[in-house]
């Protein structure tokens, strides 16, 4: 990863632009060329370096529901089962902790009935109990990662 990776990272966490073309205005903000900045994006994602690129929603705004899930995964299995549900497409994204529920995941679905569906489906996928946090009140905070 060079300077000009990293500070297309940064500039990412913040959102792309919204005027009629996004990546034109932050190709000349980093003083670099649209197709050049996408190859690179796309190299990150290939790499692993990054693991999602793309919009945020509020699921709850649009009908759909979500909540925050937890698993305690034997050390041995972690990585499977982190496969397992990065499979899934309701799983926007999941984390280790370092607590007896060790693996964090967010699940984002059309309906409270599939989100329901979904926590079963993982609780038989993974044979692991799923403790299921769904939100109680909004907040709103930032978050950026330096590079």
């Amino acid at each position: 990863m060079d300077e000009l990776d990293r500070q297309l990272i940064k500039r990412l966490q913040h959102g792309l632009p919204l005027v009629r073309q996004p990546w034109q205005q932050v190709a000349e903000e980093l003083h670099s060329h649209p197709s050049e900045l996408l190859d690179r994006l796309y190299a990150l994602l290939e790499d692993g370096v990054l693991t999602r690129f793309g919009p945020m929603f509020d699921i709850e705004r649009l009908g759909g529901a979500f909540t925050l899930a937890a698993l305690a995964v034997p050390e041995a299995q972690f990585d499977a089962v982190a496969e397992q549900l990065n499979a899934l497409p309701q799983v926007a994204h999941n984390y280790r902790r370092e607590h007896r529920w060790n693996m964090w995941f967010v699940l984002a679905c059309a309906t409270e009935r599939e989100l329901a569906a979904t926590l079963s489906r993982i609780e038989a996928l993974t044979g692991l109990a799923v403790l299921n946090l769904p939100k109680e009140q909004t907040y709103h905070v930032g978050l950026y990662f330096p590079v």
